[in-house]
């Protein structure tokens, strides 16, 4: 998470997928890829590879959904394999793909939010990643920690993205200071660029997800763990970012504010500065006049590094019998393939999985290289917690919204999260 698609969309569960067919397939056809469906597919059969899957991602937004379905043409070219292509939006994937599962009729091939795959990795229906022959060498490690349940890898990501702090560059250069490096430097920035119809950052912080993950940078950089959510490194955090909105360098409506509209504040000259992710840098990019860099997260002192959360989908497989299986493996190697995976990072504004593909895209576009330096030392939200992380989030983002309201001290907000917590 993550991605900001998960803010775009709202409602409820639809009654199935939104299909994206790559290509007209006759009544018959179809009726046959349902009778086969766990028997190897069309053209297999249950030990030979199948020569038609499904996928399903939550690619819903129009850039996303164009790339993807380049990334997908190609793999399609290249194995000769046909690709059904499902999606929804991503604040339904988890709850379909678990319903799925019940209902036994999973995809062949599955591209979900990195933390959900540990819940679905529980329930028995992903097939380890080992047995297939799918080379990790060269991967960032916390990518492929991230894809790993109880020590087998279920899920691998031909990219990530993450969150690095974007500033306008002509408000700097008019007040003669640098882009901020540490905690006190943002901090002293944010203050002298606030004015009455300006604040000096903006981040999100509503109660989901995106508001856990665009608080996790703070945290974890400060060495506090979510296995220990009032711990004085945590308590350290949420007073440092709580002081933000209480100095007045952050609007209260941060509150509100899901990651789009964060964008919009910093476009319109509302916020000097934002913390947000790499999604942005194509809008970014087509607003005239907007003289704009990107620099890593500021660390809490001098010559520390910035943890940040991963974000973006990791590729896996459900067991949907061995010939499907065995070409969904196939067309995996093929977007895994180091060609496939920087146009699909270079599409999608995404940070390549193997470092020197990483390395050659931070030397190719400066806007990225901030990103792909934190992802060496980024984490992945559910590598201590696994399938336990959804309920931990939840508590932390709301101590982070009763602190930033000023309901409570950061120290009681997070006292209640941890208590809640070891409830959940």
């Amino acid at each position: 998470m993550d991605h900001p698609i998960s803010s775009e969309t709202a409602g409820g569960i639809p009654s199935g997928p939104a299909r994206r067919p790559r290509g007209a397939r006759p009544a018959a056809a179809l009726l046959a890829a349902v009778l086969l469906a766990g028997c190897g597919g069309p053209g297999g059969t249950p030990d030979e590879p199948a020569t038609t899957i499904t996928e399903l991602d939550y690619y819903t937004d129009e850039q996303g959904s164009a790339a993807w379905d380049e990334i997908l043409a190609t793999c399609e070219e290249r194995t000769g394999i046909t690709i059904e292509r499902q999606s929804i939006p991503p604040d339904q994937m988890l709850q379909q793909v678990l319903q799925q599962v019940g209902s036994r009729s999973l995809p062949d091939l599955l591209f979900i939010d990195n933390p959900q795959l540990q819940q679905i990795a529980e329930t028995g229906a992903l097939t380890p990643l080992g047995g297939y022959g799918i080379d990790t060498d060269g991967y960032f490690p916390s990518i492929v920690e991230a894809g790993t349940h109880d020590g087998e890898l279920y899920g691998l990501a031909p990219g990530v993205n993450g969150l690095a702090l974007f500033y306008d560059r002509t408000l700097f250069d008019e007040a003669g200071i640098e882009p901020p490096t540490t905690w006190e430097e943002l901090r002293a920035a944010a203050i002298e660029l606030s004015t009455e119809d300006r604040y000096g950052l903006a981040f999100s912080a509503i109660p989901a997800e995106e508001g856990t993950w665009q608080f996790l940078p703070f945290f974890w950089s400060n060495g506090a763990e979510l296995a220990d959510l009032d711990s004085p490194e945590a308590v350290g955090a949420l007073e440092y970012v709580s002081g933000l909105v209480a100095d007045g360098a952050v609007s209260a409506s941060v509150l509100e504010w899901n990651q789009n509209d964060v964008a919009d504040q910093f476009v319109s000259g509302n916020a000097a500065m934002m913390v947000n992710g790499s999604w942005n840098l194509a809008r970014l990019r087509e607003e005239p006049g907007l003289d704009y860099g990107v620099v890593p997260i500021p660390v809490p002192e001098e010559g520390a590094d910035p943890v940040v959360a991963l974000g973006g989908e990791v590729a896996a497989i459900p067991a949907t019998g061995a010939g499907t299986q065995q070409a969904a493996a196939r067309v995996l190697d093929c977007l895994l393939a180091d060609d496939v995976m920087t146009s699909w990072s270079a599409g999608h504004a995404y940070v390549p999985a193997r470092e020197d593909a990483a390395a050659r895209l931070a030397e190719d576009d400066p806007e990225m290289a901030p990103f792909a330096a934190q992802v060496a030392t980024a984490r992945s939200r559910t590598a201590d917690l696994g399938g336990g992380y959804p309920p931990v989030s939840a508590a932390l983002i709301d101590a982070v919204q009763s602190a930033l309201t000023g309901d409570v001290s950061p120290a009681e907000a997070l006292r209640a999260a941890q208590r809640a917590a070891e409830e959940s």
